[in-house]
């Protein structure tokens, strides 16, 4: 590794190798010369002339790049794909004559781009699937602890650690349905030619429209596609770029959401993400437990979520039939969003592996709201035994607000339950019950059961073959 120049983080540091290889340059253009081959194997099928031994020839040599030799033909001809063409050309000297025949620029960029996303799509599924894996058992093991729910992030009514936990998990499984949408309708660029007129390949097959259509058609499918775009210009419609970055925006919304949630909570001491034995949470306070994890997710979640402005102005501002302002801002934004969130869902299973839960302190933030929570129901309690319930309310809400007043200026615990209990408005209804936690989780419980068997566990079945691995093995 040099340190004299800038490095990209995301590969040095947060993101997998898997997805760093996708992007490579090697992969790249490798891909190229394997859509250089299928596009000869075509053409050779209907009719043109080339040779077995040409394309043997090729076929030997598709990995085998000669990075020096393409970067000084870039620099003489300043044009990339016709950098590869040639020093290609001078591995296969027989073959030259037939590379890149009758193709645009954009027939190895962009189709190549299109796998590339394609095969970044299917990582980042089997990363999805393992949090929703993970999350879900996380969800049954806390179906039932009761804990202070948050609106406005101030207390609200009660429910439970795993009911949470869906939460968190129905919006993955939400981003797991966008991704298939995307894997379904994620279409080839094809053999369109410079405008995407097909006019070079018309003029190969002698103004045969059939065979121009059936080239199309075997070059989509050789390289593993079911359809193509309709019509292109030079280059596929950008739309299809901003549709992909809309899901990786997704994805890293739902990781930042998780991690703000993690922080909070282990903000309050409920929950604590995976601390190491040796780890250290700061360089001058030593006690310090800080949600490292978390904070980076939530940090490379908002770096991705940036990045669709940038696609969707590249999308709106395409003149005619292509103008090369795409170039520079695509091959920055799209490989870096996916791994960018790759980087997220990697760091996203490693919290919910080993996630820490402590019941007590979950149990003591509870007991400290809960006597309010639990007026709706003494309320109803009281005007069973008889009371006047315009009456009640009024009582309730002073006590209520004189109760607030000393533990905010005082520091004191909540006597709610105690001034009621002493009230005579009360006197005849039984309080003795009215902490129990449980009581006021609704069917948050059962909630959980019912999700895990409608929604995680048919992803479980669908993906098994995905749920293999741990979180640590995944980075460099």
């Amino acid at each position: 590794m040099s340190h004299e120049f800038y490095e990209n983080p995301l590969i040095t540091r947060y993101a997998s190798r898997e997805m760093a290889a996708i992007w490579s340059a090697q992969n790249k253009h490798s891909t190229w010369r394997r859509l250089w081959i299928a596009l000869a194997e075509c053409q050779k099928s209907l009719g043109l002339k080339i040779t077995d031994q040409q394309l043997a020839e090729m076929r030997a040599s598709v990995d085998s790049i000669d990075f020096n030799a393409a970067a000084k033909y870039e620099k003489e001809l300043r044009h990339d794909v016709m950098a590869h063409v040639y020093a290609w050309g001078d591995q296969v000297p027989g073959a030259r004559p037939i590379i890149h025949l009758g193709a645009t620029s954009c027939f190895v960029t962009d189709n190549s781009e299109l796998i590339q996303m394609r095969d970044s799509l299917l990582l980042l599924r089997r990363r999805l699937v393992q949090v929703i894996d993970q999350l879900g058992r996380f969800a049954a093991q806390w179906r039932d602890l009761p804990c202070l729910g948050f609106t406005h992030l101030q207390p609200a009514q009660p429910t439970t650690v795993g009911k949470r936990a869906t939460l968190w998990c129905w919006d993955l499984l939400l981003d797991l349905e966008e991704l298939e949408h995307r894997l379904r309708t994620l279409r080839f660029r094809g053999v369109k030619g410079t405008t995407g007129t097909q006019a070079s390949f018309l003029t190969l097959f002698s103004g045969d429209h059939a065979r121009v259509e059936e080239l199309d058609r075997l070059v989509t499918a050789q390289m593993g596609f079911t359809e193509a775009h309709a019509v292109t210009g030079q280059t596929y419609s950008r739309k299809s770029d901003s549709q992909v970055m809309g899901f990786l925006n997704g994805v890293a919304q739902s990781c930042h959401k998780v991690g703000t949630d993690v922080r909070i909570l282990q903000h309050r001491k409920e929950i604590e993400e995976p601390f190491e034995k040796s780890q250290i949470g700061s360089s001058a306070m030593a006690y310090k437990r800080n949600p490292m994890r978390s904070e980076r997710m939530c940090s490379l979640a908002r770096f991705a979520m940036s990045l669709q402005a940038g696609v969707d102005a590249t999308m709106a501002t395409q003149w005619m039939e292509r103008t090369l302002d795409d170039s520079a801002i695509r091959r920055l934004a799209m490989p870096q969003a996916f791994l960018a969130v790759d980087a997220c869902l990697i760091l996203y299973r490693n919290i919910t592996d080993g996630m820490v839960v402590y019941p007590r302190v979950i149990a003591r933030n509870l007991d400290a709201e809960l006597p309010f929570m639990a007026t709706e129901e003494i309320l109803m309690a009281g005007v069973q035994a008889g009371g006047d319930r315009q009456v009640l309310h009024e009582v309730i809400r002073e006590h209520s607000q004189a109760a607030a007043d000393q533990v905010k200026r005082e520091g004191l615990p909540n006597d709610l339950l105690d001034r009621l209990q002493r009230d005579p408005a009360f006197s005849s209804v039984d309080l003795s019950g009215a902490l129990n936690a449980g009581r006021f989780v609704g069917r948050a419980p059962e909630q959980v059961d019912s999700f895990l068997q409608m929604h995680v566990e048919p992803v479980r079945q669908k993906y098994r073959a995905d749920l293999a691995g741990s979180a640590e093995a995944l980075r460099v």
